[in-house]
């Protein structure tokens, strides 16, 4: 075996597994993955596969992002005064999948540092939006209403990014005018006249409060008082009637003792007799027992030994009848064998006679072949001798025709030779 037999599945084996590895991708819970190319999917939290070389994978940060939203210079209200607003915005990328789309085209593989100052400008031309909307005091008085109408108002715009606010809040209000300032003093003169009235109220209200307290304290202990002394007296009836029930209850209790303890007697010499009695039928019910366990005992040593003895002859006659199947199965086998060998022998006896024909036939046929080999070789040589006779001389044809070997003891008389010549020389 080679070291390249070796060494092709091994990088055959490395290169799958980089494939794999390519191609695999996992997302954490606060990344989505845009995977792009052949087919665009988004994963959120979990792994998926993306086709090596075929499709790409971007990110898009989902974390939530703070903006510091300023209005940088004065903005004038409803009522023409000039104010600056800091807020402090929440903000993130929307979970639905149109709102995600809409972010990968504006911030795939953004940073936050880079997606901020971009929404920075779009909440702050809210925030001067909503400023020219509304008086001062609405919004120093009610910043949750004022939060809540910038965020109404962004909400759109920021939806068309892909993005959603997650909380709006107004962190300070100023004025260059010192107009907060001044409303801030004249609630604080409101406050402090509210102040003076409401201490004047409360010391008046401790005062009868006092009043009403010693009253009460005073009524109460002239009720405790009269309470006590009734209690008493309760107390000194309740003590003499428990003492008479309790006499009462201790002779009814030695009475009863004395009762109680003649029933016991009763009751025990009853209990004693019922025991004899018990015991007695007992030993009766026990004697019984003990004779029908001995009938039992002795039914069961009958039945074994009968279930012995017909077990014994069960078995002998299978065995006889086993011995018997054994011996007609042998006889047939033998027979069968017998059969089997009487039809060999017929096939053997009838292949060789067949055998036997076939020689015969072959050798018909090659004693056939050889006389008609020899009759044609002898024509050939006659034919051979008359065409040689053709060029001999009459001298030389009689002497060969004296030379002619006899055919049935005889020579070839004259008459034959002249009509041999003859046809010869014709």
């Amino acid at each position: 075996m080679s070291i390249f037999t070796l060494i092709i599945p091994v990088v055959v084996v490395l290169l799958v597994i980089s494939l794999l590895m390519m191609s695999y991708v996992k997302a954490p819970p606060d990344t989505a993955y845009v995977i792009s190319g052949i087919k665009r999917r988004v994963i959120i939290g979990k792994a998926g596969i993306k086709i090596p070389f075929l499709e790409r994978v971007d990110k898009l940060d989902l974390k939530m992002m703070s903006v510091d939203v300023k209005t940088g210079e004065s903005v004038p209200t409803n009522n023409f005064i000039d104010v600056m607003v800091d807020g402090a915005v929440k903000i993130k990328i929307g979970s639905s999948p149109e709102a995600i789309l809409l972010a990968s085209e504006n911030f795939l593989n953004q940073s936050t540092d880079s997606i901020i100052p971009q929404v920075k400008d779009v909440l702050e031309g809210n925030v001067r939006e909503i400023i020219g909307s509304l008086d001062l005091k609405d919004m120093l008085t009610d910043r949750k209403s004022f939060s809540e109408k910038v965020q109404e108002n962004a909400v759109p715009d920021l939806k068309r990014m892909g993005l959603e606010i997650i909380s709006f809040n107004i962190q300070s209000i100023r004025d260059q005018a010192g107009v907060i300032e001044d409303l801030g003093t004249e609630n604080k003169s409101q406050i402090k006249k509210g102040a003076a009235i409401a201490r004047a109220n409360a010391e008046k209200e401790v005062a009868i409060a006092e009043s009403e307290a010693a009253k009460i304290a005073n009524d109460a202990r002239i009720k405790a008082d009269l309470e006590i002394a009734q209690k008493n007296t309760d107390l000194d009836i309740r003590k003499a009637e428990l003492k008479r029930q309790s006499d009462l209850t201790k002779a009814q209790a030695d009475a009863a003792y004395q009762i109680e303890q003649e029933e016991q007697r009763k009751t025990i010499e009853t209990k004693t007799q019922e025991a004899n009695i018990i015991k007695q039928v007992k030993e009766i019910e026990l004697a019984a027992k003990e004779v029908e366990v001995r009938e039992q005992r002795l039914k069961a040593e009958i039945n074994k030994t009968a279930d012995a003895e017909r077990y014994q002859r069960i078995q002998k006659a299978e065995a006889e009848l086993f011995e018997k199947q054994k011996d007609a199965e042998a006889k047939l086998f033998i027979a069968t064998k017998d059969a089997e060998a009487n039809r060999l022998a017929a096939e053997a006896d009838r292949y060789a006679k067949e055998q036997e024909a076939a020689a015969i036939e072959a050798r018909g046929f090659a004693e056939a072949a050889a006389i008609k080999a020899k009759g044609l070789a002898e024509a050939a040589g006659i034919d051979a001798k008359a065409e040689a006779m053709k060029k001999f001389s009459d001298a030389a044809i009689v002497n060969t025709v004296l030379k002619l070997p006899k055919i049935n003891g005889n020579n070839y008389p004259l008459a034959s030779f002249d009509s041999f010549s003859y046809r010869l020389t014709s």
